[in-house]
Order: C-alpha cells, then sequence, then structure tokens
C-alpha cells in the first residue's frame, strides 16, 4: 500500500481541509521521517564490511515508501550510501512475508542460498527469507521484555504527564535499545538496571550537572556531595562519567537532625516519624537515658511505645540543656566528618547536595548546623524527587530544586511515587548501614540488619546501572541522540520510568525485587517487608479499594503489593493515585439485603438484617457488625440468597470500641479458610457452590477484647447466581 492510499482515508473535512490537501500531508511525514530517522552504526558496519569483500548489497524493506522516497530516506541518514538494488513493498504489492522475496531473487537473477538477509522482524525478515531459501540473521530493536516495559511507560507517561507528547523523546527509547542490544546476555537483576535503573539515574546525572553549572559563577566555589545512603548509586555513575571529584556524604535525618538542635523541636520532630521505639534504641539515638525517660517506656507492654507518643511526651521527661549539649558534640563531630570528605572545605561558598529526595529535611537541617557554626556556605539541593511545598522555608540564600519536580508531575501523582520508592531507595543505597555517628572525621554506622542475598542482588542492578552510564554517550553519539538536552522532556520520561517501576512491575520484577526488606535504621534490626499480597486483599475486602489504596507501610511497596494481586489492580491503583478512579464507579454501593442468622453460646440465635453491597470489579461485600455484649459465637451466612456459586476471597475482621473506628481500621485480621463451616455448600479451593436453599456459610466469632468487632465477607458471584 502506498503512502497516498494510506492518506485517501484521512479525515479532511473534521480538520476543515479539503482533499487537494493530501500531498502536503503525505510531504510533512515525511519531512518528518527526514528529521527524525537515524542510521543504526552496527547496520552501516555489517554494509560496508560486505560491500569491501565485494557483494552486491541492498534493502528490501516493507514500508509505504515508493523506492525513490526511500532512497532520499536512506541518504539523509547516511549521504553517500549507495546499493546494487532497492525493493519497497508498495511498489510491488507485495510484503517480505509474501512475495518480495521472490521477486527479488527472480529479477535479480540470484541463488536464494546464496543470498543473505540482516532484519529485526521475526516474521517478516526471519520467517519470510526462509521459506525462499534465503539465509536469515535476526537483529531485534529489542527484548520482549523491554519493548512491553517501553509501553507500559508510554502508558503511564500520558496519564501522568498529561499534555505532554509521548512520542518524542529526544532518543531516550532509542538509546535504551541500543544500549541493550549491545549488552551482553546476563542475569536478570543486570538487566533490569541497564535498561531501566541506569536510563532513569542517567538522567538525573545530568540534572545534578546542569544544576552545579547554575550554581557556579565569578568569585564561586562549588563542591558537590551525594548524600548517603541512597545516593551511593548516584555517587558511583557521578564518579564513572565525570573527571572532577564528588564527596559521598554519610549524613542522614537523624543525625542532621539532631545536630541541628538548639532546642528540644528537630529531636520532637524526628521521632513523632517513628512508628515505634524502645528505651535501648532511644539511647542509642541521643546517647543518654533520663530516669523519666526509662519510666515511661517502662509503662508500656514490652517496653515498646509509638514515636509519635513519646514525642508528645517528651518535654516533660528531658531537660532541654540536655538536647542542647548533645547536639553541640554531635555537631562538631559531623563538621570534622565534612572537612575530611569535602577537600578545600572551609574554603567553598558553594555545597550543591544530590539525593534521591524528598523535602530536604538533611539540606534544612546541615542550614542550621552551619548558621548555628557561623559558616557561610550556601546549600543546594538537587533532588530526583521533590515534595515542592516543602522547600518554602529553604533559607534565602539557599535553593533547591527536584528533576521530577511538581512541574513534571501533580503532588497527587508525586506523593504516590513516594509512597512506594523504598524500593528504589534500596536499590539504590550503599551496601553499609546508616550513619549514626562520627569520630576523628569518619562515619560509624548504624548495624546493616539486611540480608547477604540482598545487598549481593542490588549490587548486580548497581552493575547494569553503571553499564549503562558508560556506554550511553558514546552509543548517543553513533545515532546522533542527545536525550538529555532539554530538562523538561528527560525530567518527564525519567517520572515515566521511574513510575513504570514502582507502580507496574512485571512479574519477572516481583520475582526479583519482592524479597527485598527495608531497614528502618533507627539502631535496630527491624525489617520491614516491601510486598504482602494478603495485606491488600484483606484491605480491599474489610475496607473498600479506594481506602486499600490510601494504606500507610507497612508493606512498603504497596503497587507491587496490589500486583501481586494482578496486573489490573496495580492499574487500579495507578490511577487511583493520579486521581483518576472515580468513586462512584469502582466504590460499593447497596445490591439488596440478606438475612444472617447469628448464635449465641447458650443456643440461643436472632436473624439480622445486613446490606450486600456490588463493588466496581463486580464483587460483594457483606459486613456484618458485632457487639461484645452480644455473646455472639457463630454467624450463618446463607450463601444461596444472594450467591449461590462464586469465590470466596475471605472473611476478616475489624476491632475496636466504637464502630466508626474499627471500620476505619487498617490492622485487618484475615480468618483462616479451614476455620470456615460449608454447610450443605460444595467446595473446592476458593470456589464453591451451594447444594440446596438452606446451605450456609459458618463463621465462628473469636473472642472479643474490643467492643465492636465487624466481620466482612468478599465474595465474586458466578454463573446466574447473582440475585
Amino acid at each position: 500500500m502506498h503512502i497516498g492510499e494510506i492518506y485517501s482515508y484521512f479525515p479532511f473535512k473534521l480538520f476543515g481541509l479539503s482533499r487537494d490537501g493530501l500531498n502536503d500531508l503525505i510531504e510533512s511525514e515525511f519531512a518528518a521521517e527526514l528529521e527524525l530517522c537515524r542510521a543504526n552504526p552496527d547496520m552501516i558496519r555489517q554494509y560496508l564490511d560486505m560491500k569491501h569483500a565485494g557483494h552486491r548489497v541492498g534493502f528490501i524493506s516493507d514500508t509505504y515508501w515508493n523506492s525513490g522516497r526511500l532512497a532520499r530516506l536512506l541518504r539523509a541518514c547516511r549521504p553517500g550510501l549507495t546499493w546494487d538494488f532497492l525493493y519497497a513493498s508498495c511498489d510491488h504489492g507485495s510484503s517480505k512475508s509474501e512475495a518480495l522475496f521472490a521477486t527479488y531473487l527472480s529479477e535479480q537473477g540470484i541463488d536464494a542460498a546464496a543470498s543473505f538477509h540482516v532484519g529485526d522482524n521475526e516474521k517478516a525478515d526471519i520467517g519470510g527469507a526462509r521459506r525462499h531459501g534465503i539465509r536469515p540473521r535476526y537483529y531485534p530493536q529489542a527484548t520482549a521484555q523491554l519493548a512491553s516495559r517501553l509501553q507500559r511507560e508510554t502508558a503511564l507517561f500520558e496519564l501522568l504527564c498529561a499534555g505532554a507528547p509521548s512520542r518524542l523523546d529526544h532518543g531516550s527509547r532509542t538509546l535504551r535499545r541500543m544500549v541493550a542490544t549491545r549488552s551482553a546476555e546476563k542475569s536478570p537483576a543486570f538487566h533490569l538496571g541497564l535498561t531501566v535503573l541506569g536510563p532513569a539515574m542517567t538522567a538525573f546525572d545530568a540534572f545534578v550537572a546542569r544544576r552545579c553549572e547554575d550554581v557556579a559563577g565569578p568569585g564561586r566555589r562549588v563542591a558537590l556531595g551525594f548524600l548517603g545512603r541512597d545516593g551511593f548509586l548516584s555517587h558511583r555513575i557521578w564518579q564513572e562519567l565525570h573527571s572532577d571529584t564528588a564527596a559521598y556524604l554519610e549524613i542522614n535525618r537523624r543525625v542532621s537532625l539532631i545536630a541541628s538542635a538548639d532546642t528540644m523541636q528537630p529531636l520532637v520532630d524526628l521521632l513523632s516519624k517513628v512508628f515505634r521505639i524502645d528505651a535501648p534504641t532511644f539511647g542509642d539515638v541521643v546517647k543518654l537515658m533520663p530516669p523519666k525517660v526509662a519510666a515511661f517506656f517502662a509503662g508500656f507492654p514490652g517496653g515498646i511505645a509509638s514515636g509519635e507518643e513519646l514525642a508528645e511526651a517528651l518535654p516533660g521527661l528531658m531537660d532541654p540543656d540536655e538536647i542542647v549539649e548533645l547536639a553541640a558534640g554531635l555537631r562538631a563531630r559531623l563538621l570534622a566528618y565534612l572537612r575530611q570528605a569535602i577537600p578545600g572545605f572551609d574554603d567553598c561558598t558553594d555545597l550543591v547536595l544530590a539525593d534521591l529526595g524528598y523535602s530536604g529535611s538533611v539540606q534544612k537541617a546541615l542550614r542550621r548546623i552551619f548558621d548555628l557554626e557561623g559558616i557561610k556556605i550556601r546549600l543546594h539541593g538537587a533532588y530526583l524527587m521533590s515534595l515542592d511545598d516543602a522547600f518554602d522555608d529553604i533559607a534565602e540564600r539557599d535553593s533547591a530544586e527536584g528533576f521530577v519536580s511538581d512541574l513534571v508531575v501533580t503532588p497527587h501523582i508525586k506523593r504516590m511515587l513516594i509512597r512506594n520508592v523504598a524500593v528504589l531507595e534500596q536499590i539504590c543505597c550503599s551496601p553499609d548501614g546508616s550513619v549514626r555517628d562520627y569520630d576523628g572525621g569518619a562515619a560509624l554506622r548504624e548495624i546493616n540488619p539486611r540480608p547477604a542475598s540482598q545487598i549481593a542482588l542490588t549490587a548486580e542492578i548497581q552493575t547494569g546501572a553503571l553499564a549503562f552510564a558508560e556506554s550511553a554517550e558514546d552509543v548517543a553519539l553513533d545515532h546522533g541522540l542527545d536525550p538529555y538536552a532539554a530538562t523538561d522532556v528527560a525530567s518527564r520520561w525519567c517520572a515515566a520510568t521511574l513510575a513504570r517501576l514502582l507502580l507496574l512491575p512485571d512479574e519477572d520484577e516481583l520475582a526479583l525485587l519482592g524479597g527485598l526488606k527495608h531497614d528502618v535504621n533507627l539502631g535496630t534490626h527491624a525489617l520491614a517487608p516491601m510486598l504482602d499480597g494478603e495485606f491488600v486483599r484483606r484491605q480491599v475486602t474489610a475496607r473498600g479499594l479506594s481506602a486499600a489504596c490510601a494504606s500507610v507501610a507497612p508493606p512498603m511497596w504497596l503497587a507491587g503489593s496490589f500486583a501481586l494481586m494482578s496486573p489490573s489492580h496495580a492499574y487500579l491503583y495507578t490511577l487511583f493515585g493520579a486521581n483518576r478512579l472515580p468513586a462512584d464507579v469502582f466504590e460499593e454501593s447497596p445490591s439488596g439485603t440478606v438475612q444472617v442468622g447469628l448464635f449465641r453460646g447458650n443456643g440461643e440465635a436472632t436473624l439480622e438484617t445486613v446490606t450486600v453491597h456490588r463493588t466496581g470489579l463486580g464483587e460483594l461485600r457483606v459486613r456484618i457488625p458485632l457487639s461484645r455484649t452480644m455473646g455472639i459465637t457463630m454467624i450463618a451466612l446463607p450463601l444461596p440468597k444472594f450467591a449461590a456459586e462464586g469465590l470466596l476471597h475471605g472473611v476478616t475482621i475489624q476491632t475496636a470500641d466504637v464502630i466508626r473506628d474499627a471500620a476505619e481500621r487498617q490492622d485487618v485480621i484475615g480468618i483462616a479458610a479451614e476455620s470456615l463451616v460449608y454447610a450443605g455448600i460444595q467446595r473446592n479451593g476458593d470456589h464453591y457452590r451451594t447444594e440446596s436453599e438452606d446451605g450456609c456459610l459458618l463463621i465462628p466469632v473469636a473472642k472479643m477484647t474490643d467492643a465492636i468487632a465487624i466481620y466482612s465477607v468478599a465474595i465474586t458471584p458466578l454463573g446466574t447466581s447473582r440475585k
């Protein structure tokens, strides 16, 4: 088919055009081809080798451009290119999969066995050539796995970066395909680093370099430091790509906040964000244990309190002078460390801090430390992802900027990404424990509770990322690409690349990364799980889809946990995070009532009417509230009355002293499937079918310690059982 035949179907009137404009449309498309097409250097080398060896060499293409235009396109990509034959499918009314190869063999008078064909389409180039006796060589543009990931990225780009063109990326995806094609086949972890993490972090590296250039100027001496531990991979990439030096600075929020304290407030702020803490951990953090603090912990079960409770009580438990003295000592040791890590520290006018992000807490704490010590160095944050509304209190002479900022994706989307960023943090961080103090200009680190297998896995991913960074510049030059020249384009594609990994992981990535643990890094051995598919299932059963999407950690990788249920659930979570999940479509709506039997321990029974809800995914929800005073020991749910056949996804319990608190509680308990009794019901795994109208699901009621318990049942009805 010719290009003119294709454009004959163009809706001219819709765009206010007449059919006289057909040739203008064709010329516009061809002009775009001339501008955007690149010659593949690997193909050029093969072509020239064949020519120098004395072989007749030419081109056979499935294309709607005729041979004249195809020739112009080839010479635009490679001036002076010559060939012995040129075949365009539209000139012959047949493709390579059909008779085009036969036409070539006939017209050129060539023995098929002496002919050799290189192509990137397995069906047309390889299968088509082989059917005609031509020897083929397969040169794939991308693996099926990479092609699938790029397709998902494009879908996310269009969702998260609405209004920006998804087709033009300044060669970012072409660069990734070409680097992957040239790389030797290695482990899945290496491939993930090469094709996903490496491109994102190399784009970030270009942003950091640009930030340093923006800060530099006459009379300024600029130093660059990558904040550990999450900045470890970024620092390695910088070392590989740039000749100048940059420091790797082991400074975390905990150390910097305490060192910046001239009141108790920074410590209160730090502790308020801690989930659980005990006395030994507190003592390790502040290096002292006042008697009132010890007594405070002794009043909690197991000596473990919430960080919020401790933060609220702390002003009455400690003398502020103790904190000020503690901070002064840590501040002195931190500054000695900085002078050791950054050559000529005291001569610097500006210090650029590179990090994954997000709110600049370390930068703000360093500003307070420098001000307390009379240090005039200006601080400039260069963050992969930034919560930009948190930068309002950055000191006037300082600056902070995120690569993936609120100008790239909305704050709503940003918070979804950061909710799932723990897996990226673990991949990018150093193999060492987090810093806890300094001695003689050296960092003293926490214990590192992460298993050796996890450290080895992340090291392999980082090796792949470094391999991309090392080869990207040469490959880009070979292909005439400059994917990082426009920061806005590069940042949008970096956002889409990271979002695809964090929000829509494929099965291979779930298997590879699902076993990672997130270390709390507060003097404890605590490791939080990345994935927990059962957690999400229980949340959806008990609280609904939107409430499940808003769950707080753990699990640390909520999107991955949704993906364990299905790729569709992961995409629904992404839609929720992008504020594109309409509640009236996906939330529950009443779909009738059913009477359930409530049995007491003394044999008495009552019937209570409860509402059956239908979800946007077609599942049914029944919620049965009980009070402790009712003394219920068994619930009888008559499945034939509303779902005679279906899949039972689970039964959950939420408890509290008031019913609203119970309904909103995230701590959802799942009832073991073997404890449920199917009376008059056939069951095979999750599937059931009632045998009579009297069939019931019997749910034993656990002993209640709270005043209220809500039992939730989730069912997908099958067949015609829906009432």
